[in-house]
């Protein structure tokens, strides 16, 4: 994948940078494979707004992709690769030799007329989904299960990719490494496909005006220091004045707090992705 330039005629297009799609197909692929998309504006099923700066933008139809691989030890061939409007990442639709058409996530380097498989333990190729504990250390995969059987939940965006360490001790756990550094436990017989995530060039993509942001269903958002003093914790002052102190959020929440609640889960956490910092022994 490529990024786009354009010579500088306007201040808009000096800065705009945006995807190369030549390649993708021009249609918007099988119908039957996508479903009807209700926009929600950011709001709960109590009419409440729960994600701020939501609203807008081009209608959309969710793409269903098989994050399972469950058809195993069934050929199927690559017919092309299509541009999906709610991810990052690009889809490339597989058909099976029963005829059964998917749509899967595009990793990087795989063609048009390429073969993929999905087995116990098959061939190491990009795009072959296997259980993880048959993939050598070192390789590169992407699509990982966290639990068996419920679908690809790791590595699923636009050039994400997770490094397999080798098996757990234990033997019922692999330990992978995470894009962010963390390396985490997952049960040796999940699913995970091999190769990175294509479409990696995409973190070098800049819009160029408001309105391509609007278009994706982006609203404006106003800055806390704007504001008046009980409306956010910037707020208020003479002048423009400055934040002072640690920046919050609009409800008073320390930005850059940590948020992680979900205890069930650590204990599949070997190594986080930050070192904790040790207390001087100085003092």
């Amino acid at each position: 994948m490529a990024i786009k330039t354009y010579k500088p005629k306007t201040s808009t297009l000096r800065a705009t940078k945006l995807e190369d799609r030549s390649h993708l197909e021009k249609d918007s692929g099988p119908r039957k494979l996508t479903i009807a998309k209700n926009q929600k504006a950011g709001r709960n099923n109590q009419g409440k707004i729960t994600v701020r700066h939501r609203g807008g933008g081009f209608k959309r139809r969710v793409r269903k992709v098989d994050f399972k691989r469950e058809k195993f030890d069934i050929p199927a061939k690559v017919l092309g690769f299509y541009f999906d409007p709610n991810r990052s990442a690009h889809l490339a639709l597989l058909q099976y030799e029963d005829g059964e058409k998917r749509y899967i996530i595009a990793p990087k380097r795989l063609k048009v007329g390429d073969t993929v498989v999905s087995s116990e333990k098959a061939d190491i190729l990009v795009g072959n989904a296997m259980q993880i504990k048959n993939i050598p250390s070192g390789t590169l995969v992407h699509c990982v299960e966290n639990e068996v059987g419920r679908g690809a939940k790791f590595a699923r965006s636009a050039g994400q990719a997770v490094t397999v360490q080798g098996i757990d001790p234990s033997g019922k756990y692999v330990q992978i490494k995470m894009p962010s550094s963390e390396i985490r436990l997952v049960p040796a017989e999940a699913l995970a496909t091999i190769g990175q995530v294509g479409n990696e060039e995409r973190v070098n993509v800049n819009y160029g005006k408001a309105g391509r942001r609007r278009n994706l269903g982006w609203r404006p958002t106003v800055r806390g220091m704007a504001m008046h003093a009980v409306q956010h914790p910037h707020g208020g002052g003479e002048g423009k004045g400055q934040v002072g102190g640690q920046a919050k959020d609009i409800w008073g929440n320390r930005i850059g707090t940590k948020t992680r609640k979900n205890k069930r889960t650590d204990k599949y956490i070997v190594k986080r992705r930050k070192v904790k910092r040790q207390p001087d022994s100085k003092k």
